[in-house]
């Protein structure tokens, strides 16, 4: 008899998938976009939810956010927020118009106003690489070039923790605990064509090859697989 797949069973509050509420009680976020002033790092936090150290900030209005933190931060340590007083320093809240070509930047805002998306894993960073009119063009942690306009904000500096993937594991147990046990990720992973054909669409078959399949993006969960939603099949 046939089994659930992976992709079905996600999301139905098995104990194998299911993610602790408590580990997303921080939420990264920036203050308003109409302070202007001096904060003050709190403390640095080590929250389950996320891949580097956090920094719980105060604002001079009282107002309390969270921030990655980044390579360098220190506790008890003054940043500016929206407002640059000379050379800006690590940590430094600012909009990509008031930072200097050639330094490095992180937890960057998709617009105006949205808090941090990008740029905040441990040890990456983008580097502003030129100003143009009212953009300015930033190489990504992937090495691809991006344009974004001059009135976002992001933070100043390398994103802290960059040493963690190079912990050595020592012993097989905490390679299982690493892969597995974190992240709500299924370790180990089956191959899909070494499965029967009724536990997997790619299973069984002579050969073992992957089938072509494009999928609907309205298709229910089981037949998600293959390429999803695919706009060009390489016909024609």
């Amino acid at each position: 008899m046939g089994k659930t797949l992976i992709q079905q069973a996600r999301g139905r509050a098995g104990p194998r998938y299911r993610t602790k509420k408590k580990a997303f009680r921080i939420c990264i976020k920036y203050p308003s976009i109409n302070y202007n002033g001096e904060a003050e790092i709190l403390k640095l936090l080590n929250v389950s939810c996320y891949r580097c150290p956090i920094a719980k900030i105060k604002t001079r209005d009282g107002e309390i956010f969270y921030n990655v933190a980044v390579k360098g931060l220190l506790e008890g340590q003054k940043i500016m927020i929206n407002l640059c007083n000379g050379n800006p320093k690590i940590g430094d809240i600012l909009p990509l118009g008031l930072i200097p070509v050639g330094l490095d930047v992180c937890n960057l805002e998709s617009y105006k106003g949205s808090g941090g998306k990008f740029v905040r894993t441990s040890g990456i960073s983008a580097k502003i690489i030129k100003k143009e009119n009212n953009n300015l063009y930033l190489k990504m942690p992937s090495g691809k070039e991006k344009i974004l306009p001059a009135d976002i904000r992001a933070t100043i500096g390398i994103v802290a923790a960059g040493g963690r993937k190079e912990k050595p594991i020592l012993k097989a147990g905490k390679m299982v605990y690493i892969k597995g046990a974190i992240g709500g990720k299924v370790y180990p992973r089956t191959s899909a064509v070494k499965m029967n054909v009724i536990d997997h669409p790619f299973g069984s078959g002579r050969g073992k090859r992957i089938k072509s399949k494009i999928p609907k993006r309205n298709v229910p969960p089981g037949a998600k697989v293959g390429l999803l939603r695919a706009r060009r099949t390489g016909r024609g």
